[in-house]
């Protein structure tokens, strides 16, 4: 057996599942992006495409979709959980805790 902290709980799983997130949100933005063309006249048909003609090409923009959603409900439980246990207190985790959700934020609403 491994020791672990007393107060270790279901909350500490957040960091790790932002992680994850994370991957399959770039894989999957990676697989939509070999097929999506960005032209004005050609892109909603390109979404279309995808989603028909694409093997589980309807299942990759479903899990791209969702997993944004799923992304920042894990970041809001994150810093939740941070405010809790007064993981702000040290200058240097509080100025990432501060820049980091910015960044998700401007990163999700550029794409």
């Amino acid at each position: 057996d491994l020791p672990a902290p007393s107060n270790i709980s279901v909350w500490w799983n957040f960091g790790s599942l932002l992680g994850l997130c994370l991957i399959i949100q770039i894989l999957t933005g990676l697989f939509l992006a070999m097929h999506y063309t960005s032209d004005i006249a050609t892109a909603f048909s390109s979404v279309g495409h995808i989603c028909r003609d694409v093997n589980y090409g309807w299942l990759i923009r479903n899990l791209h979709a969702n997993g944004a959603s799923f992304f920042f409900i894990c970041i809001y439980a994150h810093i939740g959980r941070g405010l809790y246990y007064g993981s702000y207190l040290y200058k240097e985790t509080w100025t990432i805790g501060v820049v980091l959700p910015l960044l998700v934020k401007m990163t999700a609403f550029f794409g």
